[in-house]
């Protein structure tokens, strides 16, 4: 047996962390060890048990070899990837020529580590005119990119490892981690005792249960905890004013709004004592540094937006930003995430925030006979009918359109309702890379070269998506031609012809990236090939970030350092650090170089909260739908086999609760929402509040065996949502459970 030791990453969080894998096997395709990489610029050997899956993502029996069309009937049928690209194009086309471009949306491109296709696919959407898209971002942290582009005028990330107090607000991170070396960081937060764990959250989660101030409020109340929490730091006069004066607008604004509420009446509220309420807003009020996280334990919740609102307001009001500690604004390679575009959804008038119609809202632009509806979607990637809110719909949505195409590895829950199926690589087949770039003051970024070939059948989405554009009619072999003599030449010579023949030309030029695949993918390293979309997106930040590059070691005109980048992510697959910052660098970048607290939409919410609502007697229970477990995981690894434990996915209830139903620990109930009812294994356990109950995320996949454990959006609906962006509360489902 042959072993080889080879870098990648874990594509399982947000972190991405380096890791060395061992491959092996009997066909060396086997992902058999893990191990920290500690060459990672970041993650520095850091790795938690969560790489250890990956070999069932990576090997799973029944993943997509070849492309596939529904029949009349409804089953599918093998065929080869000429006949799959020639008629998807055609259909597509089709669409485009007699609806227009704007009736085909794209949903997906991304994940938590695949982000190079949604840069391909880029090319296929101009070529089709397709203007619509989202992806599960906007299930989630749309409201927070809202928040802080209105009030910040960019995205902000926390220094956990040297704040004196730490604050995580609906996050449990020892699982969904989010910070880099998150168990590392969160032991040595908690046994400091010169520094402060505060964590938000109506479950007593692993990271609660290490908090030194757990405010275990009742689900769905933050909003009421946030205002008292600003309350006593505005009563008692917490305020930075020094830090206020010099960076801060709309003071007087917050006051007013908050005069309307009694501290102690929003402590009653969220069912969280008052004296611990001040304890902490006292504690962070008077520390150093405070840095502090917000997850979707609140985000797809009741007041989620409003409550990213008040989120900023407790360390913003405390001067917790641009120094040691606490608050920054990170540099990732592309600017992907920002907020308001003034744009609108065509059928119902969501707000597109970051570029997403809002996920709820995807049926309503389907299911209607309005001229402007969606009527085809490419889907890469992704998973809607299994994890946006109320499955049933959305399947009725999807099954409606006239084309539905699906570009992923396994037969997903929404490649079953697809009129083809185009299988792609894993991500350890081709070079891939992740833009959660968010470190500081060191920024890193790694191309991860292919590991092996994949199978016979299967393509690289970069590939999938320069054939469609080709048989669309993107280009000819004439306007690649100066390109491929130049890419023989070299970087520097390919990027010349690149400016004079690409970006010279406006149609070429929305063709940028799979023209980069054909020609200058063409002269890589085979392992690497896909990553030649970077090209591009390097001389981009070079042109935005000069100064931050040169202080990583690239220094010289734009071009030159975009290139001397380029050359050293192919030559160095464990990362490079291409960005560094300094606490100076770290300032609002709002129009008026302050930050903005007077927004008057969200102050009127604020205003208006009276008190939370009681709940119907019809579904006395509150459900989160979808918790974080330590046998719960990304939606790719669709195999069950993987968990040891908890494999039906079990209802976790308050043994109280559990007794006032007669139900024990193993038992089975029913649980019923207003849109549907499934029965499900209890689980007792004291770390929940009484009349609150949770599933875990990432179960109830189709598999060859049947659906392990239950699938949370079966039970959600997508008219519970926040007012401002749209994003789901699936942490807050009024619920009914009855003893079977």
């Amino acid at each position: 047996m042959s072993t080889d030791w080879r870098p990648t990453a874990c594509i399982l969080c947000e972190c991405n962390c380096g890791i060395e894998v061992e491959l092996g096997g009997e066909d060396g395709r086997q992902l058999v060890r893990f191990r920290g990489d500690k060459r990672h610029p970041i993650s520095k050997g850091y790795a938690c048990e969560k790489p250890h899956r990956l070999s069932f993502y990576q090997n799973d029996p029944h993943r997509l070899t070849h492309p596939l069309r529904r029949r009349p009937d409804g089953t599918f049928e093998t065929i080869d990837w000429d006949t799959a690209i020639r008629e998807v194009a055609a259909r597509l086309g089709r669409v485009r020529d007699t609806h227009g471009g704007a009736s085909i949306f794209y949903y997906g491109g991304g994940g938590q580590g695949n982000h190079l296709p949604g840069a391909y696919a880029s090319a296929t959407r101009r070529m089709l005119g397709s203007r619509y898209r989202s992806s599960a971002l906007a299930q989630e942290k749309t409201g927070e990119f809202l928040v802080a582009d209105r009030m910040v005028g960019s995205m902000t990330r926390s220094d956990f490892e040297h704040c004196e107090v730490g604050v995580f607000l609906g996050k449990n991170p020892w699982h969904s981690h989010s910070i880099p070396h998150a168990r590392v960081t969160l032991k040595a937060l908690a046994k400091d005792p010169d520094r402060t764990l505060v964590v938000i959250d109506p479950r007593r989660t692993e990271t609660a249960q290490m908090a030194d101030i757990h405010l275990q409020v009742a689900p769905g109340t933050d909003a009421w905890l946030l205002v008292a929490l600003v309350g006593v730091l505005l009563e008692e006069d917490l305020v930075d004013h020094d830090f206020v004066a010099a960076h801060v607008d709309g003071l007087q604004a917050v006051r007013d709004a908050l005069a309307a509420h009694s501290i102690s009446e929003c402590c009653a509220a969220c069912d969280v004592p008052e004296a611990l309420v001040r304890k902490a807003a006292r504690r962070i009020g008077t520390a150093a540094s405070v840095a502090s996280f917000e997850d979707l334990g609140v985000q797809m919740n009741r007041h989620s937006t409003v409550v990213s609102y008040l989120h900023r307001l407790v360390w913003l009001l405390t001067g917790n930003f641009g120094k040691p500690g606490t608050q920054y604004t990170p540099t990732p390679l592309i600017r992907w995430i920002y907020g308001d575009t003034g744009k609108v959804s065509p059928v119902v008038g969501a707000p597109i925030i970051a570029g997403l119609v809002p996920c709820n809202q995807i049926a309503d632009e389907i299911l209607t006979d309005h001229e402007a509806r969606y009527r085809a979607m490419i889907v890469e990637a992704s998973n809607p009918a299994h994890s946006l809110a109320d499955s049933p719909r959305m399947r009725q949505a999807l099954s409606s359109l006239d084309t539905l195409v699906v570009i992923d590895i396994a037969m997903t829950e929404t490649a079953r309702l697809a009129d083809y199926v185009l299988p792609a690589s894993t991500q350890f087949e081709k070079a891939e890379a992740t833009f959660f770039n968010f470190e500081f003051p060191d920024n890193a970024f790694q191309l991860r070269p292919a590991l092996f070939e994949p199978p016979e059948g299967p393509l690289p989405e970069a590939e999938i998506h320069a054939r469609l554009c080709e048989e669309l009619g993107a280009f000819t072999d004439a306007d690649l031609a100066p390109l491929r003599a130049a890419a023989q030449q070299g970087l520097q010579a390919f990027g010349a012809a690149f400016l004079q023949h690409v970006m010279g030309n406006r149609q070429l030029a929305h063709q940028a990236a799979v023209i980069l695949y054909r020609t200058l993918g063409e002269v890589l390293p085979a392992d690497r090939k896909e990553g030649a979309v970077l090209f591009g997106l390097t001389f981009q930040f070079a042109m935005a970030n000069a100064e931050l590059l040169a202080r990583a070691g690239f220094e010289g005109p734009p071009p030159m350092a975009a290139m001397a980048l380029f050359q050293a992510l192919l030559d160095t697959p464990t990362g490079v650090v291409y960005a560094r910052s300094s606490w100076s660098d770290v300032k609002p970048g709002t129009p008026s170089g302050r930050i903005q607290l007077d927004l008057p939409e969200f102050l009127t919410e604020v205003r208006s909260l009276g008190t939370p609502q009681p709940r119907d007697p019809r579904f006395p229970f509150v459900l989160s739908a979808g918790e974080r477990r330590s046998f719960t995981a990304n939606t790719i690894i669709r195999d069950p086999a993987w968990r040891r434990k908890d494999a039906q996915g079990a209802l976790r209830m308050h043994p109280d609760d559990a007794s006032g139903l007669g139900v024990g620990d193993g038992g089975r109930v029913r649980l019923s929402t207003k849109r549907g009812s499934a029965d499900v294994l209890v689980e007792l356990s004291d770390t929940m509040r009484p009349g609150h109950v949770s599933l875990p995320n990432g179960l109830g996949l189709a598999y060859a065996d049947g659906a392990a454990g239950v699938a949370p959006n079966e039970l959600t609906s997508t008219e519970d949502r926040d007012p401002f962006v749209g994003t789901p509360w699936h942490k807050h489902v009024p619920a009914r459970i009855e003893v079977i």
